[in-house]
């Protein structure tokens, strides 16, 4: 990425495989992906492809209505996927059908943008969560207890997890459920854990949340399964938005919220670059 195009998206980091050389046609694909990613944000609309070309070359002035105006965007630090052991694929290179994550999942949370400050208690010891803080972010009992069994009959293996508050009151928690094979956490995803009209287990203040309809295509990661919730009007206290991302054999679940309504960019932003450490 060239200098120019970095002062034009400073917000939306590029994330840096260091991965074996048989996973070098997906990372072409997730370097498409992350191109679609800023061009989508910096107009928050959807727009040509030709336009968008344009616009990651084009200084934050030059962009209509981005003059004078942020539009949401966090400050990521540069995303580098950790390096796998000596000889180990990658979860989606051919011929690894359990879709493992050969990397630490500590390794691949993304990390807390530039403003946060990181909730140390979520990382848990040694920076493995508890599955009850887990658990702690669903709002009904029999859900917790039926949810927590069945992560436990599912041979959940660990969880790993970060959170963090920005200034305006975002919080935001992700956690990385790693479990032996991609198939067990497809049949996780849906239509147990994630249908697409709606979760079937509410999150805590949530109310009620529906298939976020906006989340735009750009956003796209390339092998990463993703579900969107979004809290519907009338919200309590808090809007709650959060996503479940299904990526070999580990699951995710990226929660956001917000007195007054957590915002969308920032939310679109997190998910992306999570899917793309993970895929």
């Amino acid at each position: 990425m060239t200098e120019q195009q970095q002062t034009a998206v400073p917000a939306v980091p590029e994330v840096r495989p260091d991965v074996p050389s048989d996973a070098v046609r997906k990372d072409r694909r997730v370097l498409r992906a992350v191109l679609r990613w800023t061009a989508a944000v910096a107009v928050c609309v959807a727009v040509g492809a030709a336009t968008a070309f344009g616009i990651t070359r084009m200084d934050r002035t030059d962009v209509p209505g981005l003059a004078t105006e942020p539009d949401g965007r966090w400050e990521y630090p540069v995303l580098t996927r950790p390096p796998l052991p000596s000889g180990s694929p990658g979860p989606f290179a051919e011929g690894n059908t359990a879709g493992t994550h050969h990397a630490d999942p500590r390794a691949l949370l993304l990390p807390a943008p530039k403003g946060a400050r990181e909730d140390k208690a979520l990382r848990g010891s040694a920076g493995w969560a508890a599955k009850k803080d887990l658990l702690a972010e669903y709002a009904a009992k029999d859900d917790r207890e039926e949810l927590g069994q069945h992560l436990t009959d599912h041979g959940l293996r660990h969880i790993a997890a970060r959170g963090w508050t920005m200034p305006d009151g975002t919080r935001t928690r992700i956690y990385l459920l790693r479990f032996d094979t991609a198939a067990v956490v497809d049949g996780l995803l849906a239509p147990y854990l994630a249908p697409y009209s709606a979760p079937k287990f509410p999150l805590r203040g949530a109310g009620t949340s529906a298939n976020d309809k906006a989340f735009p295509d750009a956003a796209v990661v390339d092998d990463v399964e993703r579900v969107v919730y979004e809290e519907a009007r009338p919200y309590g206290g808090e809007q709650v938005r959060h996503a479940y991302l299904a990526a070999g054999d580990t699951l995710a679940l990226v929660v956001q919220s917000r007195k007054g309504g957590a915002r969308a960019v920032p939310f679109q932003q997190t998910v992306a670059l999570q899917g793309q450490l993970l895929g």
